[in-house]
């Protein structure tokens, strides 16, 4: 046995008596259905636990069922979505949830192959599944796993890599308890989410692993794990127009393909140079400036109150009043700094 394989063998049971002993209590935990399982895992890509919760809570008692996210209209789904970013997680959920009913006729797929090959199921979301759900020996390596076990191991690859992703996987399926395969997988991410922390600063002194840890053993805990830097993002400079007429807002919706897709937004521009939907102002007026950071690229903008003489806009385009914004319309939170300035304005 190796090195590695040999710390991850000795630190397993330390780790799952910790694990048990100071687990949070999360819904998909407590009720660990396979669509639970699932739906908890995709909200959690890029999203913390605390603000999942609510969504979770909310998606679950509007769409409690595999067949009931199958059937549910696109914009329904998305207002149900709305805050939580990345919106193709929803889509594909959704996607997922019509093969699952198509192919498996209504009943989530046990095999691991199977629950790989839904839309917008990975390696490690499927192995959560599998694990968690269905008691299946798979390992679900996270961003979380990989910090753990690099620093348990010493392994000094790069995370963001393929083949060092792959080399962990291996050594995780090799030593995993075969027993209590869930309970590893989440035990590996709550110490990475509670214990095991980022940016060099974790808690060394309350790890349950860390009599096996060569970063704890060497004081590389700042060196590991070894990730490369990201490319820098893109800045975009953008205008809002936020178009009242009575006590309506002017919406449009997104293209079908690229960043938000098919979301509705307030009118903006790269340019800010008057769009000719101005045509027929009344009234125009500074409005807030807001930002916003996605994956690869940053919007800076500035935005305008623009009140319209008539409620002509272009074909595709809607007005939409305060409950409309609430129920309706799937705003995202790329444009929560305009929100205050636009509910202010449909009050009047």
């Amino acid at each position: 046995m190796s090195d590695a394989a040999g710390r991850c063998a000795a630190a397993s049971f330390p780790l799952l008596n910790w694990y048990h002993d100071h687990c949070r209590t999360l819904p998909w935990r407590s009720d660990p259905t396979p669509y639970h399982v699932w739906v908890s895992e995709i909200m959690l890509q890029q999203t913390r636990v605390a603000a999942v919760l609510g969504y979770y809570a909310r998606f679950m008692a509007a769409l409690p069922t595999v067949a009931d996210l199958a059937q549910v209209d696109e914009d329904t789904l998305l207002k149900l979505w709305q805050g939580l970013g990345y919106y193709n997680r929803a889509r594909n959920l959704q996607k997922a949830a019509r093969q699952i009913m198509e192919v498996h006729g209504g009943q989530f797929p046990s095999a691991y192959e199977d629950i790989l090959a839904l839309p917008g199921v990975g390696e490690y979301t499927a192995g959560a599944i599998a694990s968690i759900a269905f008691g299946q020996a798979v390992p679900a390596v996270d961003g979380n796993v990989l910090r753990v076990v690099a620093r348990l191991t010493g392994d000094e690859g790069d995370i963001t890599r393929p083949d060092t992703k792959q080399r962990i996987r291996r050594l995780l399926l090799d030593t995993m308890p075969r027993n209590l395969p869930g309970a590893y997988n989440q035990a590996l991410m709550e110490l990475g989410a509670l214990v095991c922390l980022l940016n060099g600063a974790p808690d060394c002194a309350h790890c349950p692993v860390a009599a096996w840890c060569v970063a704890c053993q060497q004081e590389r805990t700042a060196e590991l794990p070894v990730k490369a830097a990201k490319r820098p993002r893109k800045v975009e400079s953008r205008r809002v127009y936020l178009l009242f007429w009575e006590n309506k807002v002017a919406l449009r919706r997104r293209p079908q393909r690229g960043l938000l897709a098919r979301l509705w937004e307030f009118p903006n521009e790269l340019s800010d140079a008057p769009p000719a939907y101005l045509t027929g102002a009344v009234s125009i007026a500074p409005g807030p400036t807001g930002k916003h950071i996605f994956t690869h690229r940053e919007w800076h903008m500035d935005s305008l109150l623009v009140e319209m003489s008539s409620p002509a806009l272009p074909d595709g385009w809607v007005w939409a009043g305060a409950e409309d914004l609430a129920a309706v319309y799937a705003v995202p939170s790329a444009f929560d700094a305009f929100r205050p300035a636009v509910t202010e304005r449909l009050r009047l």
